[in-house]
């Protein structure tokens, strides 16, 4: 096992005579520790795999084996280990955990606690005693690669037999796909990408230069989108397909080759956002020039209509892993029509391959649907066709899941913006902290976005007439918005109150669009500020996804109450083409010195400040 572990790059592997030993060594680390049982047989890859986990700080590998004495049961849901010691277990704990550098101390302590011996095997009483403080532990699962707990000579022998039977690096390879993805990735694109992995690994490519080939191929698409004419669209579709198909390569090669970083992480989303919505300008463009009064404002539409729905899909799944940490909470009410709901969809999740389960991951239209939805009717029919396939399709996903998420959260009853920085998360700024305090935060966001919408239609019916938009119009839109800022500071611990960002989203995009509609600024410009912004709230929420720290310059983006009072300001002296063009454009430039100082300037400091030990 020590040599294994060596292989799976361990930098300091200790061999601890007890818990109490392993104790002082845990103590004494200050990065993540690899703990193992020495009744572990497995690929040496199975161990790199968890070492090199990305899903959190702290992993436990989880077998499906049956429990022998002394092994801890688990039951795991979204892919963490909720409870240990489960009447109604999933699977088994496999002897091996990493522990992150913030968990430490508690293993430490824990490690001191289970030196004193029990029913359990001492790695296991680890893993207890650590879940029983609350621990967030994610598990790793065995796919095609072979690990077993033994427990005597013939067990082992049989498990090292099964090991040298699979072929690990081919394992390894079809392990770099998802174990469960869309139905057009799957059938079409997964089928042959792992090809693509292969030779990209074998020629040095990394998933950063994978992803970087995958942006070039979609902005030569929405050209080619934008340019018009049969063969451009044809070919425009031909790029965005491949375009995905790298889109996918680049996560199987960063599994592949075990090369996860959090900037390669932050890439991958940002890049997905900005491929998708370059293509919804090209699509805008050309529908515009084909002749087609408003195909700027389908392309804005279905971009504040996608992002809105992934502000949506960010707080449900923080929702979601927070009421697997409470499972008492999640079936306190299992009779009910959010209990029926839950019940059906853990079904269906669970018959996979089913045509109810392939539906059921279809109908949500994710990113492969569109992009292969867009590529088809761009190719034969035209960008207008496929910006409104886009928006019919997308809009009727959004409110399938809206709506059953509504009713499993009132089922779930889980305030899980209590369990952070709510103002962060709400993007606020200054402004909102200086406002009173009002309770409500969901019915003050939707009002909000109901009066930037309302704005909206007023603006579009006064300028389609030739008149202007009445002045006390917009600042009653702003009245409203300030409102929803007041809100900041209260509780969100309503059942629904993890729709509150992504109302605030729709708010200040729909906002924007009314300022730049009354104003008459120019189509390109009013879509080019709503993408500036959609960049910041995606730079903002996969930090959070990922456990990381606000972006540096956070502050710097005026939070989006100051930015909307900006634009009101704007519209109301006359200028509101100047004003989204100005603040736009510092944006764009706070973003981007942003992600300079958090991804090149502060690691090279930290990397400065580090000594060698002497």
């Amino acid at each position: 096992m020590a040599a294994q572990w060596r292989r799976a790059g361990a930098d300091d592997v200790r061999i601890a005579a007890d818990l109490t030993e392993l104790a002082d060594l845990v103590a004494a680390a200050t990065g993540p520790v690899l703990v193992s049982g020495a009744d572990l047989v497995a690929h040496t890859a199975v161990l790199r795999h968890l070492a090199t986990s990305p899903v959190g700080p702290t992993v436990a590998l989880v077998l499906t084996d049956p429990p022998a004495p002394g092994q801890a049961t688990v039951r795991e849901e979204r892919g963490q280990v909720v409870e240990v010691g489960a009447a109604d277990p999933s699977g088994v704990f496999g002897g091996a955990l990493r522990v992150g550098a913030a968990d430490l101390p508690a293993l430490a302590d824990a490690a001191r606690r289970a030196a004193g011996g029990g029913p359990l095997g001492a790695v296991d009483r680890l893993v207890a005693d650590l879940a029983a403080r609350g621990t967030l532990i994610f598990a790793q699962r065995v796919r095609l690669l072979v690990a077993h707990r033994v427990g005597d000579e013939a067990q082992r022998e049989a498990a090292e037999a099964a090991v040298a039977a699979v072929d690990e690096d081919r394992a390894e390879l079809k392990l770099s796909v998802k174990e469960r993805d869309d139905f057009f990735t799957t059938f079409f694109v997964s089928t042959w990408s792992p090809y693509v992995t292969k030779a990209a690994a074998r020629i040095g490519i990394g998933p950063t230069g994978v992803t970087m080939v995958s942006v070039a191929f979609a902005v030569a698409a929405a050209v080619l989108f934008g340019v018009g004419g049969r063969p451009a669209l044809v070919a425009g579709a031909v790029l965005l397909y491949l375009g995905f198909v790298l889109d996918c390569v680049d996560g199987q090669l960063a599994r592949y080759t075990r090369h996860f970083s959090a900037w390669g992480g932050w890439l991958d989303t940002m890049a997905d956002r900005f491929k998708e919505y370059v293509v919804y300008a090209g699509l805008g463009f050309g529908a515009t020039h084909a002749g087609f009064r408003y195909g700027w404002a389908l392309a804005l539409a279905a971009m504040t209509l996608q992002t809105v729905r992934h502000m949506t899909d960010t707080w449900y799944g923080a929702l979601h892993d927070e009421a697997a940490r409470r499972p008492k909470v999640v079936t306190a009410d299992a009779g009910g029509i959010g209990g029926k709901l839950n019940a059906a969809s853990t079904r269906v999740q669970a018959d996979t391959g089913s045509v109810s389960y392939w539906l059921k991951r279809t109908v949500v239209f994710p990113i492969g649907e569109r992009w292969a939805l867009i590529a088809i009717a761009a190719a034969l029919f035209g960008p207008l066709v496929a910006l409104v396939a886009v928006l019919v399709w997308g809009t009727l996903a959004f409110a399938y899941t809206g709506g059953l998420r509504t009713l499993r959260a009132r089922w779930m009853r889980v305030p899980v913006l209590t369990t952070v920085d709510a103002g962060l998360h709400r993007d606020d700024g200054l402004l909102a902290r200086t406002l009173p305090t009002a309770r409500r935060p969901l019915l003050l966001a939707v009002l909000g976005a109901l009066g930037a919408a309302g704005t909206l239609v007023w603006a579009l019916l006064a300028v389609h007439g030739g008149g202007d938009l009445p002045v006390w119009v917009p600042v009653l839109a702003l009245v409203l918005l300030l409102g929803a800022a007041q809100a900041s500071r209260a509780p969100h611990d309503g059942s629904l109150d993890w729709l509150v960002p992504a109302a605030l989203r729709a708010a200040e995009y729909l906002f924007a669009i009314a300022v730049g509609v009354a104003g008459r600024a120019p189509a390109w410009l009013i879509f080019g500020y709503v993408l500036v912004l959609t960049l910041l709230h995606y730079d903002l929420t996969a930090r959070l996804e990922k456990r990381q720290a606000a972006p540096p310059l956070h502050a710097a983006t005026l939070g989006w109450p100051g930015r909307s009072l900006l634009l009101a300001i704007g519209l109301i002296a006359g200028y509101a083409s100047s004003a989204l063009a100005t603040i736009g454009a510092y944006l764009l430039v706070v973003f981007v010195a942003s992600v300079v100082l958090a991804w090149v300037v502060l690691p090279a400091r930290a990397r400065g400040g580090v000594r060698s030990p002497g």
